[in-house]
């Protein structure tokens, strides 16, 4: 591919006509900084309309291009309060209002002259006995009516740009798109139907193509699938140790339960995997409470009785310490030394740890980002395992797995339950293991809906459970409003709710949320955690990780206001030891039908697989498919049904051109490499080399 072609593509926008520092500002919101980012921003929705005649022929609620004459201006009597209407006429007589509001009445008085003839397109509406188009899309003159286009795109737009700017740019930009060779398989391309890459972007922009659309989702689940399968083919190049234990460790483990099947299995992949040289590279996926922490700890006990050191990265602190004390108890029987560095070690306890490190006297190492930084050495790093996995981007990963001598073992783990046709989307590049049986002896959680209006009869609740000697949760969906102020009625905060409870229960209630310090945040936390402290009022900061095996009783406030999936997560911080667990979603009087679904599924079942593939149908692939950290993109393109139809063959035909078809280096794959570049999934090959 010549540099050239590739130049004009990934040119700035601001080399578009009439792009300068101020329009730069709105395409910059909209991620829109090079030519190919606006040949790429596809629209939101078509505008079909019908051309008529006359007012006669349209149909109220219809989308219409009509020829009408301004006959009178009418502002409103309080300027700036009321709606600017100007009356026109059609060529039988017909009246129709024209309605504005705000400053767009200027461009009315601009637009309509008295006496003269627009072609208006717009939905025409009744108001009153009155017909009427509020906000008309377009008003041109006669010579100009051929732009109102029939079948009309519509971009998504930030402040300071209007639908026929971006449109221009638009087709500015989709007119140097150059002719690029053809990475899609030959007899498939055929076979299909599909337009080429060029064609299929201009006729994206032109109507509903549904062709055109799925072209361009498989391209990106191409370029995805490539980068994830190149991850791991790299990955697996990389000189890497076999780590064989000898049991010396996992036999002196004192569990007090019997692992479930699904954790004996998982173990038993893992320790396949870590015999090869290969690194490994596998994602420990479980439900809430499945036991993933026994798992990791067999998996480091391996890494340290073939002579090696582990480490293990978290998110938060909170997360972190809670592995920390739960992993330093269970393997006190062993003798390996657990240690834990977060950014808040300081002096001669950080100076302790880095020693201990490099000298191979900590065998374990517990710890948020601070564990990769470039002053962290370790004697011997063997095992990396990732908890939340999808907090971390490949970068922060591979800084971490930089730390080997030879290329460390890689364990990713997360609690929130993938349904199975996005875990291609997310973890290509990985093997995955699934923890879906709990440990026995646990007992289901007692959850009920409970009405807002019934607040007093819930917190009287609370009071008796906290008499009794037991802990809650009381989790709300926001802490303060945007403006500073106290929440009001419709949205519980946690600093209003705290006030309350804190009244009423006074030293018993403590908060955690993340706009905390994290020292306040961590005392407040410990004082829980101890059982000095009996109610913790918090936001979703405590969603995953949190483990108080005395805390029986979640309360969700506005529960409707949560994914199923977070729900499920909440949920899960209660159930945690052997006393009966209840939580109780508090929703407002009005539920939408979705609403209703979700609420009264997480009544009937504690199954997070089911629940993931719930939620997945209720809200789309949208939230599910996520932000990808530290440069990796989301879908801008594909959608959940393009997903789940189009993924299996764009991975597929990912492996043939990787693992048959001559790689990166054959035509095809050539022509491949310049895909990873427009979707910006070219981290896979390239962290790598440079990590």
């Amino acid at each position: 591919m010549r540099p050239e072609v590739l130049n004009s593509i990934f040119a700035e926008s601001q080399t578009l006509d009439g792009v300068g520092p101020k329009l730069a500002k709105p395409l910059e919101k909209l991620g829109l900084t090079r030519v190919k980012d606006v040949a790429y921003h596809l629209p939101e929705r078509f505008v079909t309309r019908r051309s008529i005649a006359n007012l006669d022929e349209g149909a109220e609620g219809e989308q219409v291009i009509v020829a009408l004459t301004a006959t009178e201006h009418r502002a409103p009597y309080n300027p700036g309060r009321g709606p600017y209407r100007v009356m026109a006429q059609d060529e039988v007589g017909n009246i129709c209002a024209l309605t504005y509001f705000g400053r767009a009445s200027y461009t009315a008085k601009k637009q309509l002259p008295v006496g003269e003839k627009r072609w208006v397109a717009g939905r025409l509406d009744r108001y009153g006995d009155m017909l009427q188009i509020v906000h008309p899309d377009h008003v041109e003159m006669e010579s100009a009516a051929n732009l109102v286009r029939l079948n009309e795109p519509v971009y998504p737009l930030s402040e300071g740009l209007t639908q026929p700017r971006i449109g221009s740019l638009i087709a500015q930009a989709v007119k140097r798109l150059p002719e690029l060779p053809e990475w899609i398989e030959p007899s498939q391309f055929s076979q299909i139907g599909w337009p080429t890459w060029r064609d299929a972007l201009h006729l994206a922009h032109k109507d509903t193509h549904a062709k055109a659309r799925d072209r361009l989702a498989y391209d990106e689940l191409l370029a995805n699938s490539l980068a994830l399968l190149m991850v791991k083919a790299e990955g697996r190049r990389r000189k890497g140790q076999a780590l064989v234990g000898d049991r010396r460790f996992r036999d002196r483990l004192k569990l007090p339960f019997e692992m479930t099947g699904a954790q004996k299995r998982s173990v038993q992949e893992i320790e396949g995997d870590l015999q090869q040289e290969s690194p490994m590279l596998r994602l420990l996926q479980g439900d809430v409470g499945a036991g993933k922490t026994v798992v990791a700890l067999e998996a480091m006990l391996i890494a340290n009785e073939a002579g090696k050191q582990a480490a293990l990265l978290a998110p938060t602190e909170i997360l972190a310490r809670q592995h920390f004390e739960t992993l330093r108890t269970m393997a006190a029987p062993t003798g390996v030394e657990v240690a834990m560095l977060t950014g808040r070690a300081k002096g001669k306890e950080r100076e302790g740890i880095l020693m201990g490190l490099l000298d191979g006297s900590i065998d374990i190492l517990i710890g948020t980002h601070a564990i990769f930084q470039d002053s962290v050495l370790y004697k011997d790093l063997g095992l990396i395992v990732v908890d939340e996995q999808h907090r971390f981007g490949v970068a922060q990963r591979l800084a971490l797995a930089g730390k080997g001598k030879r290329a460390p073992h890689t364990l990713a783990m997360t609690a929130t339950p993938i349904p199975r046709s996005l875990t291609l989307a997310q973890y290509g590049e990985m093997d995955v293991s699934r923890l879906d049986e709990l440990p026995p002896g646990r007992q289901a959680i007692d959850t009920r809906v409970v009405v807002q209006e019934r607040m007093e009869d819930v917190v009287a609740g609370v009071e008796r459970h906290l008499a009794g000697g037991q802990q809650a949760y009381w989790v709300c969906p926001m802490v303060r409003e945007a403006n500073g102020s106290w929440q009001t009625d419709d949205i519980a905060a946690a600093e209003a709710r705290y006030a309350v409870l804190k009244e009423r229960f006074g030293d018993e209630v403590v908060m955690v949320h993340g706009q905390l310090k994290p020292d306040v945040k961590d005392a407040n936390m410990e004082r829980f955690a101890s059982g000095k402290a009996r109610l913790l009022i918090a936001t979703t900061v405590i969603e995953v990780g949190v483990d108080v095996p005395a805390a029986t009783l979640m309360v969700i406030e506005q529960a409707e206001r949560f994914g199923l999936a977070q729900l499920h997560q909440l949920r899960g911080r209660v159930g945690r030891g052997s006393e009966k667990s209840v939580c109780l979603l508090l929703r407002g009087a009005e539920l939408s039908e979705t609403g209703k679904r979700r609420l009264s599924l997480m009544r009937e079942t504690q199954d997070g697989f089911r629940i993931a593939e719930e939620d997945l149908e209720l809200r789309g692939g949208g939230e599910l498919l996520g932000t990808r950290q530290s440069g990796e993109a989301a879908f801008r393109i594909a959608n959940l049904d393009q997903v789940q139809s189009l993924l299996p063959v764009a991975h597929a035909d990912a492996r043939l051109l990787i693992e048959r078809d001559g790689g990166l280096t054959s035509p095809r794959g050539e022509a491949a490499r310049v895909l990873l570049y427009l979707f910006e999934r070219d981290w896979g090959v390239q962290l790598l080399r440079g990590g």
